[in-house]
């Protein structure tokens, strides 16, 4: 099976399941939901699945996102110490991956 293409992409496209990583590219957890603010409609955050349970990563505290991962700016210390979510506005987005596909490889609808 071919390797999946990586490019950036917005926090609106981005999948339960990817790999999150510390700023040096180590892998600490995976993608569970997508926090949005609802009030103004801005990227709050990611909740993530860690080996302690899930934790929140503000999106000032995110690098980029990509169709294969997400980098943070955190140290691994920092990721170790990420607090777990709080109450805020969940909005899980789950587009479908053909959709996708079709979008940013100009394939037919």
């Amino acid at each position: 099976m071919p390797e999946a293409e990586d490019y950036p992409i917005a926090y609106t496209a981005l999948q339960p399941g990817t790999p999150v990583q510390t700023s040096d590219g180590q892998s600490f957890a995976t993608v569970e939901s997508v926090l949005v603010d609802e009030l103004v409609s801005v990227f709050d955050g990611i909740v993530v699945q860690t080996a302690e349970g899930p934790r929140f990563v503000d999106a000032d505290e995110i690098d980029a996102i990509h169709t294969t991962y997400v980098r943070t700016k955190l140290s691994p210390q920092q990721a170790a110490e990420l607090p777990p979510p709080d109450g805020s506005s969940l909005i899980e987005i789950k587009p479908r991956r053909g959709r996708l596909g079709r979008l940013f490889r100009g394939g037919k609808r």
